[in-house]
């Protein structure tokens, strides 16, 4: 039996090898995908945890609208489970991890700000 994969998706900080190397040590195989029913916004408060290692990006945080016409396009990352702990460690707190179904039909991981 292999490994199982979680998959995460992204739309941010996430998605960059940079972060990925540096979290997961290595650079993870990413498949665009899209998430129906949220959209995002700009973060004020940048987390320290991430511009510490890759420097300064933008920083959005997602938002459930319900609406199947708000999407969010970004990526698909296949995780070993040790890996998603990994994720868990560097962004919990403030977000949380959620499931969600993408519109390829995969269900996946999200973080998520709040009990949004």
């Amino acid at each position: 039996m292999g490994d199982t994969v979680e998959l995460l998706f992204s739309y941010g900080s996430l998605e960059g090898g940079g972060l990925q190397l540096d979290t997961f040590g290595r650079v993870v195989h990413t498949e665009p995908d899209v998430l129906p029913g949220f959209t995002t916004s700009l973060t004020e408060r940048p987390d320290p945890r991430i511009t510490d290692r890759i420097g300064p990006v933008p920083q959005r945080e997602l938002r459930r609208t319900g609406d199947p016409r708000d999407k969010i396009i970004g990526t698909v990352l296949r995780l070993s489970e040790a890996e998603l702990d990994a994720a868990d460690e560097l962004l919990s707190p403030p977000f949380h991890r959620r499931s969600v179904t993408l519109e390829s039909g995969r269900g996946a991981w999200v973080y998520v700000v709040g009990a949004t």
